[in-house]
């Protein structure tokens, strides 16, 4: 996993928000990079402001499709920053309103087969970027090491590909996605104190969160992540199949460094990233 690739953190605006060309790097485990599915990223062509309100394009998944469940981790705690990331006000899935519509028709198929999809990460600010590049090169925090990327040193994060500066996710179009079997049951929280197990241990292991088992946990810093990693079991190889088979058929492109990262093309923004605030209150205009 020494290369870098197109990944998963990024910047821009429109209208009141100020837009901005950027040419996406080869970049990242789809944390810190910009991920792309090969359209139209221009030359970078200036520095994008900060904004309070989101482009007539995007649209909160919930008001698309209330079924998609929702599990925004970079709103709270457990995630390999292991705090709130900066720019998630709300633990909501703001989208372009084409790739919430292709969930929503993913969904319609998977829920007739028994699944629901459930949402880890939709669109991302540029500061929320900006948050994990500047925890990669705090090289003494290593409280989340033990969970997230216990096989990599995080001097690495860098220049394995895992975290860059851009994110294709500042598009508005790449979602983190997973399955839940249907009827799912409540995840039982860990005794308290427990430490976290490795994100690549055996399911009955990891921090439970109620989806099928892909293999690795979300966010997992580790080969297995690789969508079609061979060392993953037969069981775990049919839940990355069905996902990727529902998602493609509506339009999705996945990220082969990562199981659960998929961005809609033909992207509405395809050279554009965005830096105004995950939350309801964005979609609202002045």
């Amino acid at each position: 996993m020494g290369r870098r690739w197109s990944g998963r953190r990024g910047l821009v605006t429109g209208a009141a928000v100020l837009a901005v060309s950027v040419l996406a790097p080869t970049g990242a485990f789809g944390t810190g990079a910009a991920s792309g599915t090969g359209a139209g990223a221009g030359p970078r062509t200036g520095i994008g402001q900060r904004a309070e309100v989101a482009p007539d394009g995007f649209t909160a998944l919930r008001a698309v499709d209330p079924t998609v469940r929702q599990d925004i981790r970079y709103a709270g705690s457990h995630s390999f920053v292991g705090a709130p990331v900066d720019g998630y006000r709300r633990p909501v899935c703001l989208l372009t309103r084409p790739a919430a519509q292709a969930l929503r028709r993913a969904q319609r198929t998977l829920l007739r087969a028994g699944y629901s999809l459930k949402v880890y990460d939709c669109y991302r600010p540029q500061r929320a970027v900006d948050h994990f590049v500047r925890w990669a090169r705090d090289l003494a925090d290593q409280r989340t090491k033990g969970e997230f990327y216990p096989r990599v040193a995080k001097s690495r994060l860098f220049a394995d590909g895992y975290i860059a500066e851009r994110s294709g996710h500042s598009r508005g179009s790449t979602v983190d996605v997973t399955l839940v079997r249907l009827p799912a049951a409540r995840p039982r929280p860990p005794a308290p104190g427990t430490p976290a197990a490795p994100c690549h241990a055996p399911v009955g292991e990891r921090a439970p969160d109620g989806s099928v088992d892909m293999g690795t946990a979300f966010d997992c810093f580790d080969p297995l992540s690789r969508t079609a990693d061979p060392y993953i079991g037969p069981v775990q190889r049919a839940h990355r199949r069905l996902l990727l088979e529902a998602l493609e058929a509506q339009g999705f492109v996945n990220l082969p460094q990562e199981w659960w990262h998929f961005t809609f093309a033909p992207e509405p923004y395809p050279g554009t990233v965005f830096d105004f605030p995950v939350s309801e209150r964005s979609l609202r205009r002045r």
